[in-house]
C-alpha cells in the first residue's frame, strides 16, 4: 500500500473510486488472469514488482463533422492530472458485463457507463452497438514515481452527436479539434508550451490515429480493424 502522507491529499473521489473500483488483471495475450484495485493496478511499485498489467480502453468520439472530441483530465486525477487527451479513457471493471470478451461486448459497456460518469453523454447518445473496436495496445508509462500505468488498451471509435455535461470531479476541460489544430496541439506540446497530452493519447496519434481518422471521414472505419493484434508500444 502506498504511505499514508501521499494518501492523504487525495481527492475523496478518487480515493473512493482507486479502492472501491476492481480493475481485470489480464497477461499480455489478454487473457483474465485475476483481479485487483485500482489502486494497486496503478502504483508503480506494483507494476514493477507483480508485473500487474490491466485492461483498459480509450474511447475516440468523434462528432457529424469529424472533429475529434478531446477532454482535459482534472487536476484531482491521481494520474496525469491536468493532461489533454481523447475522449474517454478507463478500464472495464470486474464484474460480468464488463467481462464479456465476444466482440468486446464487455469493454464497450464500460465505455458507455464512463463516458456518462466522466461527461455527462447520456447512453442513448452512445449506443454499445456503435463503438467500433478497432485494434489493442500495450503500454507502460510512469505518471509521476509513485503512479502510472501498464494497460492493454482497447481503442475504440464512435461517430455521434452527443451531448456533453463534464463531470469536474473527472474533467477540467473539452474541447472538438479538427486534424490542423490537433496538430498545433502537438506541436505545442513537443515545444514545452504548457500542454501536456497524455501518454497512451501520444502513442495512439502516433502510430494510428491520422489513418484511421481518414477511415472515419470515408465511412470506411470498419475496413481499419484488428482486433487480433496486440501492439506492445513499451
Amino acid at each position: 500500500m502506498g504511505d499514508a502522507a501521499s494518501d492523504a491529499g487525495m481527492d475523496a473521489v478518487q480515493r473512493r473510486l482507486m479502492f472501491e473500483d476492481e480493475c481485470i488483471l489480464v497477461d499480455e495475450n489478454d487473457n483474465v488472469v485475476g483481479h485487483d484495485t485500482k489502486y494497486n493496478c496503478h502504483l508503480m511499485e506494483k507494476i514493477e514488482s507483480e508485473n500487474l498489467l490491466h485492461r483498459a480502453f480509450s474511447v475516440f468520439l468523434f462528432n457529424s463533422k469529424y472533429e475529434l472530441l478531446l477532454q482535459q483530465r482534472s487536476a484531482t486525477k491521481v494520474t496525469f492530472p491536468l493532461v489533454w487527451t481523447n475522449t474517454c479513457c478507463s478500464h472495464p471493471l470486474y464484474r460480468e458485463s464488463e467481462l464479456i470478451k465476444e466482440n468486446a461486448l464487455g469493454v464497450r459497456n464500460a465505455a458507455q457507463r464512463k463516458l456518462l460518469d466522466e461527461l455527462g453523454i447520456p447512453a442513448e447518445d452512445v449506443p454499445v452497438d456503435q463503438f467500433i473496436p478497432l485494434g489493442r495496445m500495450l503500454y507502460k508509462a510512469p505518471s509521476d514515481g509513485k503512479w502510472g500505468e501498464h494497460e492493454l488498451d482497447y481503442l475504440l471509435f464512435i461517430v455521434r452527436d452527443v451531448n456533453v455535461n463534464p463531470n469536474p470531479d473527472e474533467v477540467a476541460d473539452i474541447k472538438y479539434v479538427k486534424r490542423d489544430q490537433l496538430k498545433e496541439l502537438l506541436r505545442k506540446a513537443d515545444a514545452g508550451e504548457g500542454l501536456k497530452l497524455s501518454p497512451w493519447f501520444r502513442l495512439v496519434v502516433d502510430n494510428f490515429l491520422f489513418k484511421w481518422w481518414d477511415h472515419v471521414e470515408k465511412g470506411t472505419i470498419q475496413e481499419a480493424a484488428d482486433m487480433k493484434t496486440i501492439h506492445k508500444l513499451i
